[in-house]
């Protein structure tokens, strides 16, 4: 039988881990964001595909920039939190396959069909950006997740290369990304959480057939 997560385990992960909006003072090093993603690349995509690139955004000049794009009930919760990471996605996310997927000719099978290839990287890194959240809450972290802001700034701000065809790409270059989520990190403040929201119970969201 293969091993399971203890109860402690289960409460981090899900029945006690929230959705944060207001934050300790604590900082995050760069250390635990890369041990965050070390962690969350692990998790499975279709062809290996891993189209998810994320910005973490950690200093108030990079917080500014993102300003704008944020609705206005998002803006406190995302200036006060120690990250605030921007997770896309690579459209042409297919150029990585010949490494990632070795064993068979998967660039094929993405780099002539646009719209195949747009529905594969939204889905694997919504995907990826779960992976990201339980890793971070497996490494102690509290996030809030939010998609309340307008993607076309922040893709114009952070991700500007189709937009601006004459901006040279800063961050990754060679691709195509879009804004998926956002999805601030910390360690939350308990003292201010909303009562739990209720969830649907198997026989609502589930059918055995």
């Amino acid at each position: 039988m293969t091993q399971q997560l203890d109860e402690a385990g289960l409460d981090l992960l899900f029945r006690n881990a929230r959705t944060f909006n207001a934050w300790s003072n604590n900082t995050i090093s760069d250390e635990i964001l890369k041990q965050l993603y070390d962690l969350m690349k692990w998790g499975p995509t279709s062809a290996n595909c891993c189209p998810a690139r994320i910005l973490f955004l950690r200093t108030p000049e990079a917080k500014q920039r993102l300003l704008p794009a944020l609705a206005p009930g998002n803006v406190e919760k995302t200036m006060s939190a120690p990250v605030t990471a921007i997770i896309g996605y690579d459209g042409k996310f297919y150029e990585q396959l010949p490494r990632l997927f070795p064993h068979a000719d998967a660039r094929s099978w993405f780099a002539d069909t646009p719209e195949l290839a747009e529905v594969t990287a939204r889905r694997n890194s919504s995907l990826q950006g779960a992976y990201f959240i339980m890793a971070a809450r497996a490494l102690g972290l509290d996030c809030g997740p939010l998609s309340g802001f307008d993607q076309n700034k922040v893709d114009h701000e952070f991700f500007p290369a189709e937009s601006r065809p004459d901006f040279e790409y800063e961050y990754f270059p060679d691709s195509h990304i879009k804004t998926n989520f956002l999805c601030n990190l910390g360690y939350g403040d308990r003292t201010k959480l909303f009562p739990r929201s209720p969830r649907l119970d198997f026989d609502e969201a589930c059918k055995l057939l």
